[in-house]
């Protein structure tokens, strides 16, 4: 992928954390998937024009569609093959759409659904709602190993409802933490008290390294033979027990601050005719993400839905990891990226590690 590439893909991602963990989970735990929610307004794009079209381009860094849809092109078949059959991580990765069936689809953008993005596409009367959002919700499911289960809320479809665009990426990797032993300490949480929670120890040396009032640790996933890639989760850890919200600023805020603090290591109305021959007059995007970190690797997935509607108007080898210790005995950071393509899967922010 090219470098300019894969630098705008982080910081688009990281703009939309600085929203999401500054205000949403400002006071709780919460995990997404940057790259989901990218998918989704890759498609979004691909529908619009004018003025929707330059406004969502701006916001995704990119000249122009066709050059999304060639990034596209290039990360699907790569990041999000299942690597499962050669001992890497479980992935698995759908697009589904869902149009009303009275609307004819534009010859350009199905082909961009059926070759880019290979989504599944399903005509469907509106006129039951629920039944359409129900729908979504058991493909979002079975997509997703069970995790997420209504990734559409109530009332978030209805007869106005044009079309629905929706993707789901589920991940599953083992990693190299090989924690000897799960015991029970203090997590000290914002308020100043602290909650008895489990903690995965381990007299491995770790990938960490120290930088100006943070630590990172870096723990890779199992590779096996899926050479072509290679998965990693992040932890950043701020020293003081109240100093998330100011990471998360610089984190989200130094252009390339991911890339230069890790260990060292490998290293208007909307106008989206060109989707259908109608003019939307909204579109909202619904996001449900899962997470689970235990002693035997990582199981994450996500869901993004885009709900449009209308009113009837128009490898090297590691370096020798550092023996530091990492207590993650307070709120921190989290990143799950894929190493060659510098690509950000899931983010998120652990404030209680009881609380789900």
């Amino acid at each position: 992928m090219d470098p300019k590439e894969a630098s705008n893909l982080t910081d688009v991602a990281l703009k939309i954390t600085s929203h999401l963990l500054m205000t949403e989970g400002k006071e709780k735990n919460i995990v997404y998937s940057p790259l989901s929610i990218q998918v989704a307004l890759w498609l979004l794009t691909a529908g619009s024009k004018g003025p929707t079209q330059d406004q969502l381009l701006c916001f995704l860094k990119s000249d122009s569609t066709e050059q999304l849809h060639s990034l596209a092109s290039h990360l699907v078949p790569l990041i999000f093959a299942d690597g499962s059959n050669r001992g890497g991580p479980r992935l698995c990765f759908a697009n589904s759409l869902w149009v009303k069936d009275s609307l004819p689809i534009e010859p350009s953008f199905k082909e961009v659904v059926d070759t880019v993005y290979k989504a599944a596409i399903r005509h469907v009367s509106f006129k039951n709602p629920e039944e359409v959002r129900h729908q979504v919700n058991l493909w979002a499911e079975k997509e997703t190993k069970g995790h997420i289960t209504e990734a559409l809320p109530p009332m978030s479809v209805n007869k106005y409802t044009m079309l629905i665009f929706s993707n789901a990426l589920y991940f599953k990797g083992a990693d190299k933490f090989n924690a000897r032993e799960t015991k029970e300490d203090n997590f000290h949480l914002f308020n100043g008290t602290s909650a008895k929670a489990p903690f995965m120890t381990s007299s491995k040396n770790q990938f960490v390294e120290e930088f100006d009032g943070f630590k990172v640790l870096k723990l890779f996933y199992e590779q096996g033979k899926d050479m072509k890639r290679q998965f990693s989760m992040y932890l950043l850890l701020p020293d003081s027990r109240d100093g998330l919200p100011a990471l998360v600023e610089r984190v989200c805020s130094e252009p390339g601050f991911l890339d230069s603090h890790r260990p060292p290591d490998t290293s208007q109305s909307c106008d989206l005719t060109e989707m259908v021959e109608a003019s939307p007059d909204e579109c909202k995007i619904y996001h449900k993400s899962f997470i689970e970190v235990n002693e035997k690797g990582t199981e994450a997935a996500a869901v993004s839905t885009a709900v449009v509607r209308g009113f009837g108007c128009k490898s090297r080898r590691p370096l020798r990891p550092k023996n530091i210790d990492f207590v993650a005995d307070h709120p921190f950071m989290l990143f799950i990226k894929e190493e060659m393509t510098e690509t950000v899967l899931f983010t998120g922010h652990v404030l209680n590690p009881l609380e789900k």
